[in-house]
């Protein structure tokens, strides 16, 4: 209810709009955090070494161990964790409004569960798809995410309306299902259970550009749908039928919302493996600090999660050298004891 109102007063009360100077800033620490976290690794580099690959980079004239380190290694690995953070607190936020359930995250649809059983067929059946490559395992674990999110929709659906309980209810059964059949396929093949475990619990170890290219576009589009419905998901807050009499298309938006949502998710899975906590906290944490307004929340939740990603990550690379702990073991072990304390912060969500 408090949620609710305050978000009421920022639909109707604050007409400012985007706060720039705090995304301003945000922006600034993530882009020095990334810096540093290219920098630091088994082997350190000073800031010429780092301008220096990153320019050799860029015109293409890769030649000292340097250089390769910093542009074909660490860079994009850095710049994949910072999308992949982006993109589940950008779906975070969706869900969160969508639902106006502060409990909501990412994977609430389903999407986790698919996305692990196509990344389960690819690697305990080695299942050989010609036409995308050496993208077999982030190729089929996409496909499989949102064909769970579609079966959801299907099941949820009364009508012309796709009521929110019938969603929710929807999602915990699909993702049952996705995740039993998960489990069976790593039991008929337990040579190939370590492969899946460690796609399972997530990791930036074989990022690359190629990653980069791939899952840009469709987290550009989710994205820019999202921050352009801001004003939207305000008003979706009030309630639909107050929504509906304010303008909003209300069944129309929410099915956008979770299609760019669940598609920035999948992408975002495809590459890195389930990663949990960061859709559900960066959020939060800035809700609890600027307010619910969406037009500055989700801006400001897509930099939170690219910072807590980046530095996880930076974690789970460096903590037990040269080995790696997966990430998400790192943002679970981080992001519970975080977690709790917010919901100690607002007593009034339990």
């Amino acid at each position: 209810m408090a949620l609710m109102q305050e978000t009421l007063a920022a639909a109707t009360v604050n007409r400012a709009g985007v706060r720039w100077t705090p995304l301003a800033l945000g922006s600034l620490l993530l882009a020095a955090v990334m810096l540093v976290a290219v920098a630091i690794g088994t082997v350190p580099l000073g800031p010429a070494e780092l301008l220096r690959g990153v320019w050799h980079g860029l015109i293409g004239e890769v030649t000292s161990t340097a250089d390769v380190i910093v542009w074909q290694i660490r860079l994009p690995r850095v710049l994949l964790a910072a999308l992949v953070g982006g993109a589940l607190a950008l779906a975070g936020v969706a869900y969160q409004g969508i639902f106006r359930n502060p409990l909501a995250d990412p994977y609430l649809l389903g999407v986790a569960s698919g996305a692990s059983l196509g990344a389960a067929v690819a690697i305990t059946l080695g299942v050989s798809l010609t036409w995308v490559g050496r993208f077999g395992v982030p190729g089929l674990s996409f496909a499989f995410a949102l064909l769970a999110v579609l079966v959801v929709l299907l099941m949820a659906r009364r009508g012309n309306r796709i009521p929110v309980l019938s969603l929710i209810l929807a999602g915990v059964v699909v993702g049952s299902t996705f995740t039993a059949a998960t489990s069976f396929l790593m039991l008929l093949t337990p040579e190939r259970t370590a492969g899946v475990l460690a796609w399972l619990l997530g990791s930036f170890s074989t990022a690359g550009w190629s990653a980069i290219v791939t899952i840009f576009p469709f987290l550009l589009l989710a994205a820019l749908c999202t921050l352009l419905a801001g004003r939207t998901l305000n008003l979706l807050q009030l309630g639909d039928e107050q929504a509906a009499q304010l303008g909003v298309p209300v069944e129309a938006a929410k099915l956008l919302l979770i299609a760019v949502a669940t598609l920035a998710t999948a992408a975002a899975v495809s590459v890195s493996g389930i990663i949990g906590f960061v859709g559900l906290l960066a959020p939060h944490a800035v809700r609890l600090a600027l307010g619910p307004d969406h037009r500055t929340l989700t801006p400001l939740a897509m930099l939170l999660g690219a910072l807590v990603t980046v530095l996880a990550d930076l974690l789970a690379r460096t903590v037990i050298a040269p080995a790696e702990i997966p990430i998400g073991v790192v943002t679970a072990l981080v992001g519970g004891p975080f977690f709790l304390w917010l919901l100690r912060k607002q007593r009034n969500l339990l």
